[in-house]
């Protein structure tokens, strides 16, 4: 049975009904199944754990930005803020590593977030490839909202469950509206990829930030027939992959690196390469160089090319507003972009030092005799040395 929480006084019943309606879009399109990480989602109350949230006012790309924070103890914010929260979208909590209790609602301008609850389609898939349990003991890496806490002390308990954050902030708030859940987990603040070995090992272990390499600690501190989730990824945020990592009965752990649509924001000191809105403007508009071929771009859906083109030639960035295939390198000023040109035949225009298409057709080539894997083996050597491998062995990075 569940570990349910108490019913909250921030609870009303046009919460219940919004978070019932994202249920309900969540199984439609898949992402959600019967179980106890549906029932999590449906008795959780989002406003107890964000109950204030930032929504954007200013365009994408203008400077500085303007947010406003929501607060539900202004009635006039309550609609818009169940919205947001409810949406499915990610959630911005906390602006320029503010301290999130005690602030006084209301506009922002320029800085970043710091802090956010992610997109609740790809948390709930990964909620249920973590596969929680009554009882098991839960590593949650990388706090935000405290959403992946409260589901773990809903489904296993909050006697095991530990939250672990980088900024004292984030700590102190979730560790305030965790209890007003009624859950008393341990939050602890420091260095997510050190891990909290005083309540290891750790049944099940889930990093919501994006790291490089699988930090080692981590999975040491794992428990015998344990699993860890985390975003591996490059200075790309176009094409993660996902470590699942299972250590067996005997102590040996078997990894595995899937090719994914969507992964988490890079963590704390990981910075990520990204197209300005000037670059962006060019590789949509700017003339150069084109060759018509019949040579088919890759499908979004192969994934794990797309993944392997990021480990073999790093440092690309794809512009996914675009209506073209439109990647671009920051670094050196490359890019690419491939239209239609007619049944079977497609015009590829190349700017810079780099051969991006070329590049592209490289990955594609090894990609195809390594038999088209949309995962990889992931081995994690005692010499520290990480290797992605395909199934036959044809095409292998290192990390």
């Amino acid at each position: 049975m569940p570990f349910l929480p108490p019913q909250s006084d921030g609870d009303t019943p046009g919460a219940a009904d919004a978070r019932a309606a994202m249920v309900a879009r969540l199984e439609e399109i898949g992402e959600l199944r019967p179980g106890p990480v549906r029932e999590a989602l449906l008795a959780l109350p989002r406003q107890v754990l964000m109950p204030q949230a930032y929504v954007r006012r200013s365009a994408p790309d203008e400077t500085p930005p303007r947010w406003d924070l929501l607060d539900w103890n202004r009635p006039a914010d309550q609609e818009e803020l169940l919205e947001r929260l409810h949406s499915g979208d990610s959630v911005a909590i906390q602006h320029e590593g503010e301290p999130i209790l005690g602030r006084t609602a209301g506009s922002r301008r320029g800085g970043s977030m710091t802090a956010m609850s992610s997109t609740m389609g790809m948390t709930a898939d990964l909620f249920q490839l973590l596969d929680l349990r009554p009882g098991q003991r839960v590593l949650d890496v990388g706090t935000g909202a405290g959403v992946t806490a409260a589901v773990a002390c809903f489904v296993c308990g909050d006697a095991g469950v530990v939250t672990l954050d980088i900024d004292p902030h984030v700590t102190a708030a979730a560790r305030e509206r965790l209890s007003a859940l009624g859950y008393q987990p341990t939050a602890a603040t420091g260095d997510g990829t050190t891990g909290w070995p005083d309540a290891g090992p750790y049944d099940r272990i889930f990093v919501s930030f994006a790291v490089r390499r699988v930090p080692t600690a981590l999975v040491e501190q794992l428990a015998p027939g344990g699993r860890a989730l985390m975003t591996l990824g490059t200075s790309s945020p176009s094409w993660p992959g996902l470590a699942v990592i299972d250590k067996r009965p005997d102590g040996t752990v078997e990894a595995e690196l899937r090719a994914v649509e969507f992964g988490h924001r890079a963590g704390a000191g990981f910075d990520r390469l990204f197209l300005s809105a000037a670059f962006r403007e060019t590789i949509t508009t700017a003339d150069g160089p084109t060759q018509r071929t019949q040579l088919t771009p890759p499908a979004d859906t192969a994934r794990g090319m797309w993944l392997a083109l990021d480990a073999l030639h790093p440092g690309l960035v794809r512009h996914f507003d675009a209506e073209d295939l439109t990647i671009g390198a920051p670094e050196c000023g490359s890019w690419m972009r491939v239209r239609a040109a007619g049944h079977r035949w497609w015009d590829v225009t190349t700017c810079g030092p780099r051969d991006i298409w070329a590049e592209i057709q490289d990955a594609a080539a090894r990609w195809r005799s390594a038999g088209e894997p949309a995962a990889y083996r992931l081995y994690l050597d005692a010499d520290d040395v990480q290797r992605a491998t395909s199934p036959n062995g044809a095409l292998t990075w290192r990390s």
